[in-house]
């Protein structure tokens, strides 16, 4: 039997199926307007890669944004919050997990779990840009550069130049200014990358740390950001053996197959 999960996010939409030994398939598209159609699209992917259908799947969770009305239009049976699916997902693939910080394109949360992989706290920023994906898709674009090269581009920087604007409007400006004043476009998106993880570590701190931890969602694919904020955290973080955006969905997949009546 098969068992899916749809995690709906800002600017991506992830599909995970399960059966009964692990991953059957998966899909991460770029979202649609309508999240229902993010769905459908990402579901649909993820099936067709095995020859499979809308029909064959037993049970479904969504998940994100839009996750009711996914489930209204029938694509899931239930729906899930994303600090649980985040919080199963990541515990499934990394047992001993106690922390994630999952960092989405527009919102930022940081999750702490039990051994069981049950939550015990969390904390969440969605009501502004900075510390999200936007922040650096924003950053990105004023650079000239795309998303996947800031990382890459920062490792070549000689100093680290300090944004001191916490918006990211504000911020956008102070990079404009740099780069006008013949600064170096590393040592700008060393700045930004630092700026990011810091305003990340501000959440972090919130919520308290207790080892091991996690990076999850598209950020995570970012190897700058990741180092900083374990130059903050003044520890490694964990990293999963597959693609940090689609944890969301697998968590959703889990509580699909748990609820399904398949293994949990």
């Amino acid at each position: 039997m098969l068992y899916g999960g749809i995690d709906v996010g800002s600017l991506s939409c992830q599909a995970v199926i399960l059966n009964s030994e692990g991953i059957f398939s998966y899909e991460s598209i770029r979202v649609k307007p309508n999240p229902v159609d993010s769905a459908t699209t990402a579901m649909t992917g993820a099936l067709q890669k095995k020859n499979k259908s809308l029909g064959d799947l037993t049970f479904c969770v969504s998940t994100g944004y839009g996750r009711e009305e996914i489930q209204k239009e029938g694509l899931s049976q239930e729906n899930m919050s994303e600090i649980s699916c985040h919080g199963k997902g990541a515990h499934w693939v990394l047992p001993q997990v106690r922390t994630i910080i999952d960092i989405g394109g527009q919102d930022a949360k940081v999750i702490r779990v039990d051994r069981e992989g049950e939550l015990v706290n969390f904390v969440m920023n969605d009501k502004c840009a900075a510390g999200t994906g936007r922040f650096l898709e924003v950053m990105s674009r004023t650079l000239g550069i795309s998303m996947e090269e800031l990382g890459p581009v920062s490792f070549g920087a000689k100093e680290v130049i300090e944004m001191s604007n916490r918006c990211s409007i504000f911020c956008e400006t102070e990079v404009h200014h740099y780069l006008q004043r013949g600064a170096e476009m590393a040592d700008v998106a060393a700045g930004i990358n630092r700026t990011m993880a810091g305003r990340v570590m501000a959440l972090v701190r919130r919520v308290g740390v207790e080892k091991e931890i996690t990076i999850s969602g598209g950020v995570a694919k970012n190897p700058a950001v990741r180092k900083e904020l374990e130059r903050a955290l003044n520890m490694r973080t964990l990293t999963y053996n597959l693609d940090s955006q689609i944890i969301g969905a697998l968590g959703a997949a889990l509580y699909a197959r748990a609820l399904g009546g398949g293994a949990k």
